[in-house]
């Protein structure tokens, strides 16, 4: 395992658009085929090598506490001493992965949780960092790899998600192709996914910070963010419609965000 790289996952939004299911547990925890969706995303990093996790934590952080606190115990079989309290586990069969699960305010933005968790990583090492809402077949050594060839600070994954509706190419009104939902609709858009050098702390001021402005925008300024492009599967999950989309993959035997590269 490549435990030496460690990837932080933003835990901590408040999902309002999916708010059927997080009036009472927070988006990662949203289930899919039975598992969050957190543990989708963490599959992806581990089925690459890469098994060390820190998640920055906000609105209900106690549901992700709880769920790995009791992890363990739940994918195995155990006795219960009553009297003293001793649990004995067998056949274990949870994931070897290392989770630090950092609490990082409830209002805080993003940027403002990837620097509250400063003091948790290495001082000279690259990271990555993804949002606890979308998955896709992503290769993520090949993202590493882009990463390190280019020697920037910052690598975003450029994803063209899926069209709204379906697309026909007509001519003189003849329908010459369909197709339905092609993931291809709006151009390159932000995927998450990201890997950066320490350095990017310096783009980042408070817990009022926001990623995806300042400090993005400041690095294309200076010429340190790098895209890598990724024209395969990518699918966030904001709505209900989203949340049932995934579903169906998952239920197909399917999903691609299980298999990737």
């Amino acid at each position: 395992m490549s435990s030496f790289i460690k990837t932080i996952i933003l835990c901590g939004g408040l999902g309002t658009r999916l708010s059927e299911e997080t009036q009472v547990k927070p988006k990662p925890m949203v289930d899919i085929g039975g598992r969050p969706i957190l543990w989708h995303i963490m599959k992806i990093y581990e089925r690459h090598g890469f098994n060390d996790f820190s998640l920055a934590l906000g609105y209900r952080g106690e549901w992700i506490k709880d769920y790995f606190l009791s992890y363990h115990a739940r994918l195995s079989d155990l006795t219960v001493h009553l009297k003293s309290g001793q649990v004995d586990y067998y056949n274990p069969t949870a994931e070897d992965w290392k989770v630090s699960l950092v609490d990082t305010g409830i209002n805080t933005m993003t940027g403002g949780r990837l620097l509250r968790l400063k003091n948790h990583l290495q001082p000279k090492g690259t990271f990555m960092l993804t949002y606890g809402d979308g998955v896709s077949d992503l290769n993520i050594k090949a993202l590493l790899a882009f990463h390190q060839a280019h020697g920037k600070l910052a690598t975003v994954t450029a994803v063209r998600p899926s069209a709204r509706f379906g697309g026909m190419h007509i001519d003189d009104s003849k329908v010459l192709d369909f197709k339905e939902k092609p993931q291809s609709g709006e151009g390159w858009i932000n995927g998450g996914f990201f890997v950066f050098e320490p350095g990017i702390f310096d783009y980042l001021a408070d817990d009022t910070t926001v990623l995806e402005k300042s400090p993005l925008e400041n690095l294309v300024k200076d010429n340190q963010l790098m895209a890598y492009e990724h024209s395969g599967y990518w699918q966030c999950m904001d709505t209900v419609r989203d949340r049932d989309a995934l579903q169906s993959l998952w239920d197909s035997g399917e999903a691609p965000w299980m298999k990737g590269s």
